[in-house]
């Protein structure tokens, strides 16, 4: 496990933008964290390390969205508004979850417990330490 504070939005996004450039194809990063955190912020990074084209924003309403145009196709998904494990399986995600290509999962936290099998998972708990800083704490993505 590595931590890593941010002070801004921008250092998040640059730590985000590292994994991105070391992402292989089939990784899935599962992000936990409340609400302001950081989640999407990491997301907008990861898309730049990825090379991929187009406006990151979080799919709280549409669940999935997609990025093409980088070294691996991004999935972006958040569970947000999934609220019990019934609602989870029902959303068909599993396909997300051995991407041909590379998913992130926001409050990835609701799947834990669904047995779902996932080949390439890494793991990222961002905690807001006060206004401007955040920890976070990831596993297998280097420095």
């Amino acid at each position: 496990m590595a931590t890593f504070i941010s002070h801004s939005p921008a250092e998040t996004q640059s730590l985000g933008a590292s994994w991105g450039r070391r992402a292989e194809r089939g990784l899935v990063i599962a992000l936990s964290g409340g609400l302001g955190a950081g989640k999407t912020e990491l997301v907008k990074g990861i898309a730049r390390g990825l090379g991929a084209a187009g406006r990151v924003h979080s799919p709280t309403f549409t669940l999935v969205n997609e990025y093409a145009g980088g070294r691996w196709r991004l999935f972006h998904l958040d569970l947000y508004r999934l609220e019990t494990p019934e609602q989870i399986i029902a959303a068909g995600l599993e396909e997300f979850l051995q991407p041909d290509g590379v998913t992130v999962i926001e409050w990835a936290e609701k799947i834990y417990d669904l047995r779902f099998t996932i080949c390439d998972l890494k793991k990222a708990q961002i905690e807001i330490v006060n206004e401007s800083e955040r920890r976070i704490v990831y596993d297998g993505f280097g420095a």
